[in-house]
């Protein structure tokens, strides 16, 4: 559903991306674990299309981003790592300016709103102003504007930095089921080594390179360790497994 091939960045001469190549599948959830500077955020920057790699390609859905963006953009659902909620206005303005700008008639974007919102259990707070909302709230609202146009694919960038354990949980918990239950390629960017274990899928990223891509058992016999969190700052210690 995505597929990114050879993807290298640099900025100033500092290379932040070296030869990244992913591909994330139906109903996958793939965890993007590596420390502050790894490279995530370049790598989510990319997806985007914010910026455009040095070289190397992204395609989302067989759309090229670079010759075909819009169409490469249209299946994608991001949530950034910083807000970008306006804080100003009220819930149901918006998602519905997001819904605006995907081209949704109104009368289906109402009905997805209300839907979307009664799913993370804010059925009550379409009229709320998001200033007044605690931080767990405002990520829950930019999770239903995500995925208010219906993306194949879903991109989490660091998107629980700054939340309560219980709030990092449930939207942990939300995503996977949302995952599973209507097929999407969700990639789920942290440095929290404990949110990729619920993941089907593991990318370590150390200093803009793929240390390890697969599954979570796969590179527990690789390391043949016992302990997760152990074993993966173990590997990002070294140059491969």
């Amino acid at each position: 559903m995505l597929t990114a091939q050879d993807l290298h960045k640099a900025y100033n001469g500092k290379p932040a991306l070296q030869g990244v190549s992913l591909a994330l599948r139906p109903g996958e959830m793939v965890a993007l674990l590596g420390p502050n500077g790894a490279g995530k955020s370049t790598l989510l920057q990319l997806l985007t299309g914010l910026f455009s790699p040095d070289r190397g390609q992204i395609t989302v859905l067989g759309h090229d981003m670079r010759r075909h963006p819009a169409r490469a953009l249209a299946g994608l659902g991001v949530v950034f790592q910083q807000s970008a909620l306006d804080m100003d206005l009220s819930v149901l303005a918006n998602l519905l300016f997001h819904t605006d700008l995907h081209g949704l008639p109104r009368a289906t974007a109402r009905q997805r709103i209300t839907a979307g919102l009664a799913a993370v259990g804010l059925g009550d707070q379409a009229k709320a102003v998001v200033r007044s909302l605690s931080g767990g709230t405002r990520r829950k609202v930019e999770l239903v504007r995500a995925l208010l146009h219906e993306p194949a694919v879903l991109l989490m960038d660091e998107a629980t930095v700054g939340l309560d354990p219980a709030s990092r949980q449930h939207l942990l918990d939300t995503v996977c089921g949302l995952c599973h239950t209507r097929g999407m390629a969700v990639l789920w960017a942290t440095h929290l080594i404990e949110e990729a274990k619920v993941a089907d899928r593991l990318v370590l990223l150390h200093q803009g390179t793929v240390r390890f891509d697969g599954a979570i058992d796969t590179f527990m016999q690789a390391s043949q360790g016992a302990d997760f969190q152990t074993e993966v700052l173990r590997a990002l210690e070294k140059p491969g497994l």
